[in-house]
């Protein structure tokens, strides 16, 4: 079980790394010009700052149990990212895309995971 949670945290580090960066670096014209229409709904400060959330999660993930320095954080970055899915399937609810709510749920099921994991029987 250990294995399949460094597996999922691993994997939810790369992906939002990667829409972290992507938020953070690009204006929001552009992000709504490349498929993230949600982006018209909120300001490009909101936007930044989102990126900058699943940034610090993406390194809360792995960083703090990988070093040993405050592996706390890990099941506490895993549970924001949880709040920030819900925030985005909220957001995609509004505007009826029901296909990016389902690509949140799965997010949310295996941050969720491991928060579980790592608060409870495998906590570091």
């Amino acid at each position: 079980m250990n294995i399949a949670l460094w597996i999922v945290a691993a994997l939810l580090a790369l992906l939002f790394l990667g829409a972290g960066v992507m938020k953070v670096a690009q204006p929001k014209e552009k992000l709504a010009a490349a498929g993230m229409a949600w982006t018209e709904d909120f300001s490009s400060g909101v936007v930044k700052a989102i990126g900058a959330l699943e940034l610090l999660a993406a390194i809360g993930l792995i960083l703090p149990a990988a070093l040993g320095i405050v592996p706390v954080l890990t099941p506490l970055a895993a549970t924001g990212l949880v709040v920030v899915m819900i925030g985005a399937a909220v957001t995609h609810a509004r505007r009826k895309e029901s296909q990016m709510i389902i690509v949140n749920a799965v997010l949310l099921i295996l941050a969720a995971f491991v928060a579980w994991g790592r608060f409870g029987p495998w906590a570091f």
